[in-house]
């Protein structure tokens, strides 16, 4: 169909109802903008176009043709705005170099367990410590034994500890881990290193003491779950129930991950649904039992306003991470819709939830939970919209027993169907990974949800402060060592995960806008939103990985094999793992210590490395010995400690205080006699939170919550 300017004028009017949804797009385009720059920009701009704006609106208010692409500006300029003043607002000290051991003192907030046997992990605030040089951070998080002494939230301890900046990104486009301690407010992370002392502690504040409650009751969930269930069934209740993953294995979630089911890891739309509806009918149906309080009360109330009490507890109690924000938005105005005898505009609803995490959390834009729980709600909504009529006509011609079965399994094959082909471009760019299989696994795992895990969860919560959640948790636990092993054997089929290139960001923002174009418009020129969905597939296979990979410290390296693999060496598993996602696959064989790689391009020695390859000759230099061979021969050189001017012959020269000033390097070995380089430094611009990272290397043991992360 051929639109010209009249019809796609016609086509814009008919859906006047829908233009409201856009405004959640128009103010994520402004936060995206400002995550853009290159640059930190002038603190006064964001509010500065707000106001013009919303003069210029008042005074076309009455031309239509104007007023309605001031308004997307103005939207636009408010998520700018936003995420400005949050930047400003989480502002802190950030450590600008490694501490050595040093004493601190700080008060707890936040108590996570990790790993079988790996201690815990501590963030502590109004942090006093000790550093040589430069600023000291006021919020650090550290990794502690798991011994004594007992710790809660609240309580100030002291101890000796090294801390490191945030870590930078492992190389360009990788998680940035700085921009998310930033808005933590987190100056550093590290590790304690002597006894741990509890000290006197102020009184806190109302609001911190009410933050410190919850904290508090979070962690003695966590520890009277996994007291009772101290395997993986522990440790994934422990998720379900306040999203801290950290405790699960690298295998665990590994399994999860590849067999599309990881998004039970974080409490999120299914949980809270869950939840809502669980307490909603056991409140109705236990008043409807008491026939004097039934005839004389509005009972549905009642259990509507039980449920959103319930749903905002967990919501807080999960430490309200985006995806639970959003599920308790709907939720809590679907119960209010009950309440009000009214009935919910469901993608009206989704739109104004995303506007409250936006201009609340703007950052939250730019991570997998923000953008995989939206993608995967506005998707299921679009398509309930565009089946709906179908699947009632089918209902109404088959009322039986068999019949409703089948519209049950129906309807949650394609819920399962849609939301998984919403959110696997995301999973694709954020962790390079496809879960094949994610519809079976999930078809599978629905009634274990549903009828078990969910059930004995509420249960061993309403239990837990009569010292009775033990009746529950066994339930609990063997639901989830059910739904542990469903994980495990479908991510053992063969292919169930597949490693693909790394998609560049304008191919996930091309995607993005054409799934909003498709899912927003009713009309026929919806469609047009595939196109550009199919294109931004399409991204990846423009999108060469680098040839060459070196480290912030010059300490690892990664070359280009000849089956085009990448071969790795030094760093830590985090460096590695981040390499092969992004750059790989892992090539086959191994990095010589001395002699040749497999392929014949990479020979090596004690003091460094040369690369042959496209007609390069690469040096890989470790040792100052190894410098006047390396570059006399060279043509490109990456070297772990200072050149200065030693290797003037050289094409390309990259030396320790380069790597010290800019971070992780890429290498692009082209035709022609160019070298294309990117770097971290770069590709982070020059923002608050890039200058503490671009001094740091990323580093082992650190796995965030949710965003950036594997989950």
């Amino acid at each position: 169909m051929i639109f010209t300017a009249d019809r796609l004028s016609q086509a814009f009017a008919a859906e006047r109802e829908r233009w409201l949804l856009w405004l959640p797009v128009c103010i994520g385009v402004g936060v995206g903008t400002y995550f853009a720059l290159p640059t930190e920009p002038p603190a006064a701009l964001g509010t500065g176009a707000v106001l013009v704006l919303a003069v210029a609106a008042v005074a076309w208010r009455h031309r239509l043709l104007l007023l309605l692409p001031t308004m997307a500006l103005l939207a636009a300029a408010t998520g700018f705005a936003a995420v400005q003043l949050r930047a400003r607002s989480v502002a802190a000290p950030i450590l600008e170099r490694p501490s050595g051991s040093v004493s601190l003192a700080g008060t707890v907030v936040e108590i996570e367990p990790l790993a079988e046997g790996g201690g815990r992990r501590v963030t502590l605030d109004d942090v006093v410590a000790t550093v040589p040089r430069g600023p000291s951070p006021t919020r650090v998080r550290l990794r502690l034994p798991d011994s004594e002494p007992p710790l809660a939230p609240g309580q100030r301890i002291a101890v000796r500890a090294t801390l490191i900046p945030p870590p930078q990104p492992a190389m360009p486009g990788a998680f940035d881990f700085a921009r998310h301690a930033w808005f933590q407010g987190l100056g550093a992370i590290g590790t304690a290193r002597g006894a741990i002392a509890v000290v006197p502690a102020a009184a806190p504040e109302p609001l911190d003491r009410l933050r410190q409650s919850l904290s508090g009751m979070r962690a003695a969930v966590n520890a009277r779950i996994l007291a009772v269930l101290p395997g993986a069934e522990g440790a994934v209740a422990v998720a379900l129930l306040t999203s801290e993953t950290a405790a699960i294995h690298a295998p665990v979630l590994a399994d999860y991950r590849d067999s599309g089911l990881a998004h039970m890891l974080s409490v999120s739309g299914m949980h809270m649904s869950l939840l809502a509806g669980l307490v909603f009918f056991l409140v109705r149906g236990g008043l409807a039992l008491l026939p004097a309080l039934a005839l004389r009360v509005p009972i549905k109330k009642w259990a509507a306003a039980v449920a959103m009490a319930a749903t905002l507890f967990y919501m807080l109690l999960a430490g309200a991470p985006v995806p639970a924000q959003r599920s308790f938005l709907m939720t809590a105005v679907v119960l209010l819709a009950v309440l009000i005898d009214r009935s919910a505009l469901s993608m009206r609803l989704v739109a104004w939830a995303a506007v409250a995490v936006l201009l609340a959390s703007p950052e939250a834009l730019i991570g997998p939970s923000f953008q995989m729980s939206f993608a995967a709600v506005v998707a299921l909504i679009a398509a309930y919209e565009e089946a709906s009529p179908r699947f009632a006509a089918w209902g109404d011609s088959h009322r039986g027993a068999m019949g409703r079965l089948a519209l049950y399994v129906a309807g949650a094959a394609l819920a399962s169907l849609v939301a998984g082909l919403a959110t696997a471009v995301y999973g694709l760019y954020h962790f390079n990974r496809v879960a094949v299989f994610s519809l079976a696994a999930n078809m599978l795992a629905l009634p274990l949800t549903g009828l078990v895990a969910m059930p004995f969860a509420l249960a061993a919560l309403l239990l837990m402060p009569l010292g009775w959640e033990q009746a529950a948790l066994g339930p609990l636990g063997w639901g989830l060592a059910a739904i542990n092993g469903l994980a495990a054997w479908v991510a053992s089929w063969p292919g169930a995960s597949l490693a693909l290139p790394a998609m560049p960001s304008w191919g996930l923002l091309l995607f993005t806008l054409g799934g909003v174009w498709l899912c927003l418009w009713r009309g026929g020129w919806r469609w047009w939103g595939v196109a550009a969905m199919a294109a931004s597939l399409a991204s990846m296979a423009v999108e060469r990985p680098p040839d060459l990979l070196v480290d912030g410290r010059g300490q690892a390296f990664a070359v280009r094999s000849g089956d085009g693999g990448l071969l790795a060496s030094g760093g830590g598993r985090i460096v590695k793992d981040t390499w092969i996602r992004r750059a790989g696959p892992a090539a086959g064989g191994w990095w010589p210590r001395h002699g040749r790689s497999a392929d014949g391009r990479l020979s090596c020695d004690s003091v460094g490395c040369l690369y042959r390859a496209e007609g390069w000759v690469t040096a890989l230099v470790r040792d100052e010995t190894g410098l006047a061979e390396a570059c006399a021969g060279a043509m490109v050189v990456i070297s772990g400690v200072p050149v200065r001017e030693a290797c003037r012959g050289a094409t390309v020269v990259i030396d320790r205080f380069d790597l010290w000033r800019r971070g992780a390097h890429a290498l692009w070995l082209e035709d022609g006699g160019r070298v294309r380089i990117a770097h971290v430094a770069g590709w982070q611009g020059r923002r608050p939170w890039a200058v503490g990272a671009n001094k740091s290397p990323a580093v082992e043991g650190e796995r965030g919550k949710g965003d950036g992360e594997e989950e």
